[in-house]
């Protein structure tokens, strides 16, 4: 059955937006907030003012973490080759691994997908058979959405591709809610 209460983040939000950014963004929004409050309100509210800014705070904080844990670009682009030139088996095994570091039970599955990844209850498909690919056509990402369809336990699909996906693909992906994985993403994930 799935779930009917899913919590995510608008992508266009200024809380997502500022999570991708750099981190000093998000403090500068902060300081900013603090200089708004001594300059405009009264004396006795300038503290509560100030208050304003700690949401940006947090996701400074959040983003100065994230962005001290990702690889580097030469880090990022070693092990990106170093994937491409994996056979089938040992990705698949590195990717599970993955997920299950996350938390997530792993089960390997035959068709559209080729795994399928639990945690608290949500279970997504994961179509990463064609990982290398070059270019990633909309069959592929259309199959993968089906069969999440198709299950009533899956909520949602991640689709692995190391190459570009198509334009028509991309569009699908994302007007359907199937997550691409690819590129640092991946790198993240794996390292």
């Amino acid at each position: 059955m799935k779930s009917p209460l899913k919590f995510k983040l608008n992508p266009n939000s200024l809380f997502a937006v500022l999570l991708r950014s750099p981190w000093w963004i998000s403090v500068g929004v902060a300081l900013l907030f603090i200089g708004a409050s001594i300059a405009l309100l009264p004396a006795q509210y300038r503290v509560f003012g100030a208050l304003g800014g700690v949401p940006f705070w947090v996701i400074g904080g959040i983003t100065l973490v994230r962005q001290l844990r990702a690889p580097s670009a030469k880090q990022t682009q070693a092990l990106l080759t170093q994937i491409s030139a994996m056979p089938w088996r040992e990705f698949s095994a590195l990717l599970e691994k993955a997920y299950q570091r996350q938390g997530y039970s792993v089960v390997h599955i035959n068709g559209a997908a080729d795994l399928a990844i639990t945690r608290k209850g949500r279970t997504s498909l994961v179509a990463a058979k064609r990982w290398k690919a070059a270019r990633q056509g909309v069959e592929d990402v259309q199959a993968l959405h089906a069969a999440v369809q198709a299950n009533d336990q899956a909520s949602d699909g991640v689709y692995v591709a190391l190459g570009t996906l198509s334009e028509q693909a991309a569009r699908f992906a994302k007007g359907n809610g199937v997550a691409v994985v690819g590129g640092e993403q991946l790198v993240v994930l794996l390292a």
